[in-house]
């Protein structure tokens, strides 16, 4: 649902009660620790129990199942997530009883006032950079505040608030979130087309990436990523508007660039240099050359803030991942199993990129699972062609989240256009057979790949329990 910004946001801790629709998702549940931290008082609901909600109620947030109009009284402010429909009974009621209703942006927002907020977006790789920068920070001694739309693997938090004045926070674009910050400084990965389902053209959604630079405060700086041309051109109108713009890529023209990238099954090292000269070599330990990038736009950010590169190159080479980005999630019958959020086709290419140097010899296994109807009616032709990087491929049915079903698209849509032998190929519409299709088709040494921003995430492990089973020679 759509929730107005409010003109004027209050800092977090003068919210009164702060009850949040939606509290088990990554972006409302990390704003939740977050104003826990700060000694407000914190509840919140959600359709389905989950470990996210165990770890809030052990912080000290009352956190129901289910939603019910009583559970927002006595609250003072109620924090939407975008997720929750109109007629959510816990919205209409705090509209009856005249709450402070906000969106998660005016929320983010007030917890960023009286911080240094540096906001990271882009249409792809946001989670990691902002994740790479919270972690490189950290290793300065700096304990910035951060808020994820991930989990750190190394910690399996999503936000913390630090004692630093730095806040690092990923921006979401999809809903124009992003016009709602005043950050110091911004990093913006790339500047694709996705989320027309909101923004109804590609022109409306690049239109919001220049809106947003008028948000950044005239004293800060932007980092762009130029080696996309979207991103190239956002620097340019920066530069116009005279923000100080830091470039960051592999060109010879940037002004923080990475050389001599060289990619490994587990990850990649590569030199830095900043205005010509070299700082040194940075070795991280995730795959693929568009997670090198994503380093380099961390780095840019760290050193143009005034920390130095050795404990920033620390923080990066301590980095071990994000939740759903390329993320192991174990080995079975000598099959690696990894799963990502990659939904678009620039992503999901990335990630084959990645799972092919992961690979060497053995294949690669994809089970993909579309994400939203308008989004597969756009890109069709391109999933397809980029699911051809692959081996073999499993495609489940569309994951339709916010929109009504559309009948004249299927996964079948996408599985129809895979550049592969047909024998190679197979659309899956029922969920409960995508892991013995996978499965299946899985031989030792080979990579499987789980792809896709919905449930999908759940396949992987059970492809592991098949294969563990048929090692075990009970399947």
């Amino acid at each position: 649902m759509r929730v107005e910004v409010p003109q004027h946001i209050e800092a977090a801790e003068d919210l009164g009660r702060v009850h949040f629709v939606g509290v088990g998702g990554a972006a409302l549940s990390g704003l939740a620790r977050i104003m826990v931290a700060r000694g407000v008082t914190v509840s919140g609901s959600d359709r389905a129990d989950s470990s996210m909600l165990r770890s809030l109620e052990e912080l000290g947030v009352r956190c129901w199942v289910g939603h019910e109009a009583q559970q927002v009284e006595g609250a003072d402010t109620v924090v939407v997530s975008t997720a929750i429909p109109e007629d959510n009974p816990e919205v209409v009621r705090a509209r009856d009883l005249r709450l402070r209703l906000w969106p998660r942006s005016a929320a983010v927002q007030s917890v960023l006032v009286g911080r240094r907020s540096v906001v990271v977006t882009g249409t792809h790789g946001k989670t990691t950079t902002t994740s790479m920068l919270a972690t490189a920070l950290l290793a300065t001694g700096a304990d910035p505040s951060y808020a994820i739309g991930s989990t750190l693997n190394a910690s399996g938090l999503n936000a913390a608030d630090g004692s630093g004045d730095i806040f690092v926070v990923e921006g979401d674009e999809s809903d124009g979130a992003i016009l709602t910050y005043t950050p110091v400084a911004a990093v913006v990965t790339n500047v694709d087309v996705d989320h027309l389902d909101h923004f109804g053209s590609p022109a409306a959604y690049v239109a919001v990436f220049a809106e947003f630079l008028t948000r950044i405060q005239p004293a800060g700086f932007l980092v762009s990523c130029v080696d996309d041309p979207g991103a190239a051109r956002l620097a340019d109108l920066a530069r116009r508007r005279d923000l100080t713009v830091v470039q960051a890529g592999f060109g010879d023209h940037c002004d923080v660039r990475a050389v001599d990238v060289r990619l490994s099954g587990g990850g990649s090292s590569f030199g830095v240099w900043r205005a010509g000269a070299p700082l040194g070599v940075v070795e991280i330990q995730v795959p693929g050359r568009h997670y090198v990038i994503d380093a380099v736009a961390a780095m840019a950010a760290g050193l143009q803030l005034g920390f130095d590169f050795g404990p920033l190159a620390a923080g990066l080479e301590g980095f071990v991942g994000t939740g759903r980005r390329m993320e192991l999630k174990g080995t079975r019958d000598d099959v690696r199993v990894y799963d990502s959020y990659a939904h678009h086709p620039v992503e999901i290419a990335a990630d084959l990129a990645a799972a092919r140097a992961i690979a060497g010899v053995g294949r690669i296994v994809v089970c993909f699972q579309p994400h939203l109807f308008s989004r597969t009616k756009q890109f069709a032709e391109q999933m397809g062609e980029a699911l051809g990087a692959a081996d073999e491929v499993v495609v489940m049915d569309v994951y339709a989240s916010r929109e009504d079903r559309d009948p004249s698209v299927s996964g079948a849509t996408v599985a129809d256009r895979v550049p592969l032998p047909a024998a190679a190929v197979e659309f899956v519409p029922e969920w409960s057979a995508a892991a013995p299709a996978v499965a299946r088709r899985a031989s030792p040494g080979d990579v499987v790949l789980t792809l896709g921003a919905g449930d999908v995430t759940r396949v992987g492990p059970l492809v592991m329990d098949l294969l563990g089973a048929r090692w075990e020679g009970t399947v």
